[in-house]
This record gives C-alpha cells, structure tokens and sequence, in this order.
C-alpha cells in the first residue's frame, strides 16, 4: 500500500509555490527552534509526509523535542501528525517509540484543560493498534464522568470506535453507556451515547426509549433526530413492533425543530399508510413549506408531498388538503409557486374545484395590483393556465373565471394576455351557453387592448362567434372606433399639415347611437372623437398598429369584416341594410390598402397582406355561397379538429400516467400477511437511510447491478503509451456538477520518481478544484491519483495535461510526457424535456445563438432519420405523432430538451425526401439549433455533424 492510500481522515490545503525543505533544517527547527519556528517546521513534515516523503529520522527528534510542549497549536498538529505518520515496521510490528507516545496521551487525557482531554479523544477515534490502546482504556472510562460535556460527548464516541473496532478492550461498553446515558442531563452527550447503543445494542437503546417515550417530545432536537432513526430501523427489521412507536412519531411532528419534523413525517409515511397517519405527514410537509424561509427546503418537502401523491390510497387523503397546499402560494419564489400550482391542478376534484377557483381567482386580482416583483407577470402567467385546465376538466367552473380574467386582454404583459386568449376561445368553442357571455366581455374591453398579436386574436373570435345582428353592429362600431376617422391616409395628412379640428370642435357622441334605424352609419367622423389628437401616441389602438406597419393585423381585420359581413347578409332581409354593411366593411378595406400603398406608415404593406385584403374585397363584392361556407364553417371546423385532437392527446397522457401509478394485482398473486412473514423477507425491503446516504455519497451500486454493460471500464481513456517512461489511464466519472478523473500512474522505469506530478489544464467552461498532490513512484510501482473537475454549464469540454517528475539520482531537468486529451461530451448534461408551443416559440425568438446544420446523411428515410437524432441528442420531438405520421415527402419538427443546469436547447428539424433522385436517395435539408449560449448551441451542433451518419452494425 503506498502513502497516498494510507486511512487518513485529515484533508489539508497545501500551496505548492514552495520548494519543499530538507530534513536537515527541519530537524533543527524542531531541536532549537522558537515555538513559532517549531509549529512551521511541524506543519512541513505533515505536508511532507502527506505527500508521500520517507521521514524516520525526525521521528524520535519530535518525541523528544516537540511532544512534551505544552502549546495548544503544537498540540493539535501533533494530533495530525500521530494519524498519517507510519506506525509500524515493515513486517507490521508496532515501533518501539509509540510506547512513548502512548505515555504522552495517557498524560494528555488526564489533562486539566477540556480541550486536549477532548482533542485527544477525538484522535483516538481514528487509531487502528489495539496495542496503542489498551494501556489508555481506564483513562478514557475517567473521562465519562468529567465535569465538561465537551470530554464526556468525546469520550462516548471514543469508546464507540473501540468497541467497534476492538471489542475486547472494552466488552461491557454498551452497559457502560447505557448508565452513562440514564443519568446524563446534557443534550449532545445523550445523543451520541443514545446512537452508540442504537448501531452497538439495540436491545439496551429501546429499554432507554421505553422508559422515557412519554418526555420525548421535551429532548432537544439531536437526541430527537437519533430516536426517529431508531424507531423507523427497528420498524424497518421488526414490523409487529410499530403500533409500540407510532404514538412517538406523532408527538415528534409537533416538534419546534423542522428537521425532526421533516424525518418524523418521511419516517411515518413509510411505517403507515393509514389514512390518518398519511394526513398528518402531509399537514407537517405543509407547515414547513410556508414556516421555512429557504426555498430549497420549500422544494425538497414540495418533492415529498409530490411523491406522496404518486400512491392511489394517498391521492384521496390529499385531495382534501388541497386548499392548505395553496397556503404556500403566499411564497415569491416562481419555481415553488409553479410545482405547487401542478400539485394542486393533480389533486382537484369536482369536491374541491370550486373553492380552488375561488382561492386561484383572487390570487389573479393580487397579481393585477402588484408590480414590483419581476416574477409577477410569469407567476400570472401560471395562474391563467391553471384556471384553464380547471375549466377545461370541469366545464361549470368556466362561467365564473372568464369575466375574472377577460379583464387581463388590455393586461401589457402580452404572455398572459395570450394564455387568456388561448383559454377565452376554447371556452368559446366548447361551451355553447357561454358565448354571449364571452361576446359580452370581449366588446367591453376590446378597445382597451393594447398589443398587436392580442388584438388580432380578439378579432378573430369577435368575427367567429358573433352571430346575431346586434353582436355584429356592435364588432362594426368598435372595429371604426379603433380605427379613427376614415379615408385614413387623408386625415392622416390633414393633421400632419396641422388642418385638423381642434379636439374641443370633435363631436364626441356615444358609439351606441352611431347605428341608425336603418344599419347604416350617420357620418364617417364621428368615431375619430375617442383620441383625437396630432400627437403619434393619441392614435386609436388600431390606427397606431398600422402606422407602425403591422399590416397583418389588416390581414386578419379583412377576413374578419368579411366573415361578419357574409353573416350579416343572411341575417338581415333588407337590401339596403345589407349593401350598407358590405360597403362599410370594403370602404375599411380599401381606406387600409390605401395606408399601405402610401409613404406614411413606418413600413409599407406586404404583398401576402395585399392579396389577402384584396381576395376579401373580391369575395364581398361576389358573396358567393361556395366562400360564405369557406369563411364561416370551414374555418370553425378547424378549430374543432385541433381542440378535440389535443383533448385526446391530454387524455391519452392522463391514461398513461394513471396507468404507471396504478399498482397491477393479478389474481394468482400470493397474499402477504405480516404477521406470518420471516424476518430475512421484511428485510428485503430498502433502508431509506442508506438510500439517502447511497444517494449523498453518488453511489450508484444499484444502477450498475441492473446494467451489466454499464461497466468502468467502458469510460477507461488512455492517456499515454505503453512504451512511455510513466503509463497514465483515466477513469472518468460524470457526477451532476462535477466531474471525477481517477488517474492511474504506473512507473515503467527501474528508477524511483519524485514529485511526481499530474499537471491538468481545462479547456472550455470547466475548472479544475484542486491540484493533485505530487508522489514518490519506487520502480515499477503504480498508483491511483484523483482530480475534481467542476463544471459550469453545458458545452463540449476537453480536459488536457502532463505527468512531470524527477529521477531520483539523476542531475537532468524535470522530465515530461504529454497526455492525450478528454474529451467530454455534452450528452452527458442533456435530458429529454417538454414546453408547450406557446414557450417554444417564445424561446425561439428571445435565444440569440443559432446554429445551422446541413443535413448529410445515408438514412433514405424521414421518419427513421429523426428518431436517429432524437437518439444521439437525447432531445425530446414536441411535435405530435399524428403530424409527423404519412409521406409527402416532407417534414417539420420541433424539438426540445434541458440540460442539468436550466439551459435550454431548441431545435427545428426541416428535411425532405429527393424522390427524383430515386427510392434510395438520403434524406437532405437543415436542422437549426438556437440556444442562450454560445456553447450550447455549437456543441449540440458538433454532436449532430458526429452522429448523422447511421453507422452500419
């Protein structure tokens, strides 16, 4: 075994700028130095010995010189330096001047002063001769009964490692403790003998539990933590023994420390299922959620409550908690907001939905009044979306939340804006009975609406679903209202030359009497008087959009004058009425094509634009049956379709999920009975405990079990030659946030190597935490050396760097071998990930990184070619299976994923199939990557260039 494998319980930071001294001068300073001088020279020999150096010579000078100084720092360095110094003589007999040292600490634990007594215990702990140990047994017993708790509580765990490791030198400790432990007060001490007798004799550990069950609730909290253990491992390996505890486990809920109440809530979800029990547990999760301040711990307890709901007999106790779970709404953080929105959307049932609305509603008004926090409009933003749902599952509940949140189409944030409109024209479409309501609201605040994109969508359901005569004026009257006085481009140029009326002489009669008797319009001025004004922001909203040159929104204006004009037509029977609404509606669309052909807009009018206004004209003008069906049923009719075919979607995804949950019993399944199971089978089940100790140590035995092919040696990396003086392989191990290299170094020469050293430089957004400690090689020896490589975020990383050494003898210059790099690939950070189409495109337009790969490939097939690269991206494909299924020849697909720090990464696949060029031809087009960062975006490119080709097997 050589020095760098050596047990050693001590990590120090050593700075490597110096040149390490020589033996000589150290044996000096430790002979006739000044106590400072002393100390220096101590921490250099633990140093060098840490690194491996050969230091015998000093061991009997530091006995004689440095051991009897009664200095507190030498003290605790020489605490140090007994653990890592070499004990024994190479055939494994213990040196003759431990004997000596033994004495000292024999003094050390008789000490007056608490420090070294309990120092001193604490660095017995660590010892591993049973020969050192023996003669100090009576003193470490003396010091159970010490007037400080600092020696007692270190005396306990003194003779815990004994008894562990040398059961013979002290066979009655658990008796010991256990007196020890019944007539102790102090809470620290209580709690390390009370965990000695939990690992050493859990017999004595549950008499002392039975006997004071009824004062626990007084313990302070370690001793309680330590009693919850207790409890859930003899519960664990002794089922029949939980009604005994279970009343224990109550009382410690009540707890004032969150950690007790956190383990005594997991503890008892696994020892009941009991509808009362699981209740309680969920109402601790909750009260720590809205008492804790750390929003970490907010989502960590959020996690359990999740996990709770996963389980069918505990989803129905939860139900009933859904109203306290929105307590924690009350937090600012939008991640916690967002998992708690989720929760409760899962758990809402038609018993509850009407207060969650309530609660959801009111929480939008909030929304509405507070502008200062930035997560406001996100957080509204999640609000909208899970009152839709709720509408969605439970049509009743959409009456009460359309006019709440209709108010929020003039809302500025046009995210939410959106969502409401998204959720107003399913509703719309959906609920039949609730159309003039919507109709209703819509008019009342479709003058208020201020973004472009919200305006057009408000357009298109006004001229969808208003079908009665009166609903049709009223479009008509808002449509000008927004609009200002017409011709446009007159009056535009009238105000520009400052001929316009004063704003006092603008008559400003109400919109109601603007419709006469008749249907027609008294005058074409009278709506310019809502903002009338020379000033560019005092346009009408509409006006204002096409002076900026949004020219779409005239597009979607057109059809929806048309579509209310064709409808108009079959309403009303009077010719006169109907000519004067038709001509209304083509005087708006030929003024707007005028603004467009102009020189007064910001940007002119598009052909696509053009052609759609002037098809309407064209249509008004013929009102052929044929196009009425087209603008009035067809259109619906697709909105119908994608509804319908993303409520089976929605439901297909529910099934599958219930049907994950739902725990299969077939009816030739034997039937466990508690009571007659043996103890090995209870057993089998797992140690939450040691999961979560596993899981903090990132061992991953269990995975690797499963996977026989997940075998180390599969991430082996050679790093040099075999012909090379020092051959290096690397073990690399991909943790979340870090990366492991474990180094094996073998010398291949018949010299000794010193200061051996692995020098690692890090290309990319990797940083390297530590430097590797040099080592000592005797030839042909090999050893294992460790480097953590931090990583920041998702990029290709290469980690690059040299063995330096010196030969022992030698008077040449440092000798070097160059290491061949590692790589790291970015699939390793990537996850599969889902965002709706609304997010996708938002994403899409803010993500400033965009990388434009070409397809070159051999896959013939479209279809094949896309699950290749979903394959070697890790991506998720958003679009639906219905969209990508048949041949034409062409496809599109979105798709997305996230890495393990929050980047997003999107993708837009467009490739076709060259049928001239044959049935084998490959597929051909581009795939294009936008992410936020730089990296992100080329090193999900690069990994797309490597893996197009399918490689034939």
């Amino acid at each position: 075994m050589t020095a760098a494998e050596n047990v050693c319980y001590t990590l120090i930071n050593v700075p490597n700028d110096s040149e390490p001294p020589s033996e000589v001068s150290l044996k000096a300073d430790l002979e006739k130095g000044e106590i400072k001088a002393k100390t220096e020279a101590l921490k250099k020999v633990i140093i060098m010995i840490l690194n491996g150096e050969k230091l015998p010579g000093l061991l009997m000078t530091i006995i004689r010189f440095v051991l009897p100084l009664q200095d507190h720092t030498i003290k605790k360095l020489l605490l140090v330096f007994w653990e890592i110094v070499p004990k024994t003589t190479p055939d494994g007999k213990l040196l003759q001047e431990m004997i000596l040292v033994c004495d000292a600490y024999r003094k050390d634990l008789q000490h007056p002063n608490e420090f070294i007594r309990g120092s001193t215990l604490r660095f017995l702990c660590k010892l591993k001769e049973s020969e050192l140990l023996e003669p100090l047994m009576p003193a470490i017993r003396a010091c159970l009964e010490h007037r400080h708790s600092y020696v007692r509580r270190n005396a306990v765990l003194a003779i815990y490692t004994i008894y562990r490791n040398f059961e013979n030198l002290i066979p009655d400790a658990p008796e010991l403790i256990h007196d020890f432990l019944v007539n102790e007060k102090d809470a620290s001490c209580k709690r390390n003998a009370f965990m000695m007798l939990i690992h050493a004799d859990q017999d004595r550990a549950l008499d002392y539990l039975s006997t004071c069950i009824d004062q626990v609730h007084t313990f302070g909290d370690i001793l309680q933590l330590v009693i919850v253990e207790l409890i859930y491992k003899v519960c664990h390996a002794n089922p029949s023994e939980r009604a005994r505890f279970i009343r224990c486990i109550y009382n410690l809920l009540q707890s004032s420390s969150p950690a007790v109440k956190y383990e005594a809530a997991g503890t008892l979800v696994t020892l009941s299922s009991a509808p009362t029990a699981i209740k309680a547990a969920a109402q601790c999760y909750i009260d720590l959620i809205i008492k804790e301040s750390d929003n970490n711990v907010k989502l960590i307890v959020l996690d359990r409550l999740i996990e709770l709901k996963e389980h069918p007999t505990h989803e129905r106790v939860l139900q009933d908690l859904v109203m306290d779970i929105l307590r924690v709404l009350s937090t600012p953080d939008l991640e916690v907001r967002k998992k708690t929105l989720q929760l409760a959307l899962d758990l809402v049932s038609s018993r509850n939905v009407e207060e969650l609305v309530i609660v959801l509603k009111k929480e939008v008004i909030k929304t509405n009044n507070v502008t200062e926090h930035e997560d406001t409009d996100k957080f509204r933003q999640l609000l909208v979306r899970t009152l839709h749902s709720c509408s969605v599952r439970f049509p009743d509940m959409a009456a009460n939340v359309i006019p709440v949140l209709m108010e929020f189409l003039s809302d500025t944030n046009e995210a939410a804006a959106a969502d409401v409109l998204e959720f107003v024209r399913e509703a719309i479409q959906r609920f039949d009975n609730l159309r003039p309501l919507i109709i209703e609201k819509m008019l009342e605040v479709f003058h208020a609406i201020r973004t472009v994109k919200i305006y057009r969508g408000a357009l298109w359901i006004l001229g969808e679903y208003c079908s009665t005569k009166e609903d049709i004026q009223s479009v008509m009257t808002e449509v000008r209202r927004s609009l200002g006085e017409i011709p446009i481009v007159e009056n535009e140029i009238k105000k520009e030359a400052g001929e316009g009326k004063p704003e006092e002489e603008v008559s400003a009669a109400p919109a109601a009497k603007l419709v006469t008797e008749m249907g027609t319009y008294v005058t074409q001025s009278a709506l310019s008087s809502s903002r009338p004004s020379k000033k560019e922001e005092d346009r009408p909203p509409l006006r204002g959009f096409l002076m900026d040159g949004d020219f779409y929104v005239a597009a979607s204006l057109a059809t929806t004058l048309t579509k209310v004009a064709l409808r108009y037509v079959t309403i009303v029977q009077d010719k006169k009425r109907q000519n004067s609404f038709v001509a209304e509606s083509m005087l708006i669309m030929a003024t707007i094509l005028h603004l467009g052909k102009s020189s007064l807009p910001k940007k002119p009018i598009t052909d696509d634009d053009v052609d759609r206004i002037s098809l309407c004209l064209k249509v008004l003008s013929e009102c052929s049956p044929l196009m009425n069906d087209i603008f009035n049923k067809e259109c619906r009719k697709s909105l119908s379709h994608m509804l319908t075919v993303r409520l089976e979607e929605e439901k297909l995804s529910q099934k599958k999920e219930s049907e994950k949950r739902n725990v299969l019993v077939q009816a030739d399944d034997p039937i466990s009975f508690m009571q007659l199971t043996a103890k090995n089978e209870t057993s089998s089940k797992e140690d939450q405990f040691q999961l979560s100790l596993l899981a903090a140590m990132g061992t991953t035995l269990k995975k690797e079990a499963n996977d026989p092919m997940a075998s180390k040696l599969n991430k082996v990396t050679q790093l040099t030659g075999f012909s090379d003086p020092v051959y290096a392989e690397a073990y690399v191990h991909v943790n979340q946030y870090d990366i492991v290299l474990d180094v094996l170094v073998v010398n291949q020469t018949n010299d000794t190597l010193q200061n051996c050293t692995l020098e690692l430089a890090t290309l990319g957004d990797l940083k390297l935490v530590e430097k590797p400690s040099p080592l000592t090689l005797a030839p042909h020896d090999f050893a294992n050396i460790k480097a953590n490589v931090k990583v920041a975020s998702t990029e290709n990383g290469i980690i690059f760097g040299n063995i330096v050494y010196d030969i022992s003898g030698a008077a040449s210059d440092r000798n070097c071998v160059v290491l061949s790099d590692i790589h790291i690939d970015i699939m390793d950070y990537i996850q599969p990930a889902s965002c709706t189409d609304a997010e996708f495109r938002q994403m899409w337009a803010e993500f400033e990184w965009e990388n434009k790969v070409t397809v070159n490939t051999n896959i013939a097939d479209l279809n094949e070619y896309l699950h290749h690269i979903l394959s070697s991206t890790n991506m998720k494909c958003l679009t639906p299976e219905k969209a990508l299924s048949g041949f034409c020849g062409f496809m599109a697909a979105n798709l997305y994923a996230r890495s393990i720090f929050g980047e997003d990464a999107l993708a837009n696949v467009s490739i076709e199939k060259p049928i001239h060029l044959g049935p084998d031809a490959p597929v051909n087009g581009h795939i294009r990557i936008r992410a936020k960062s730089q990296g992100m975006a080329l090193s999900l490119g690069d990994k797309i260039n490597l893996s197009q080709k399918k490689t034939s097997v």
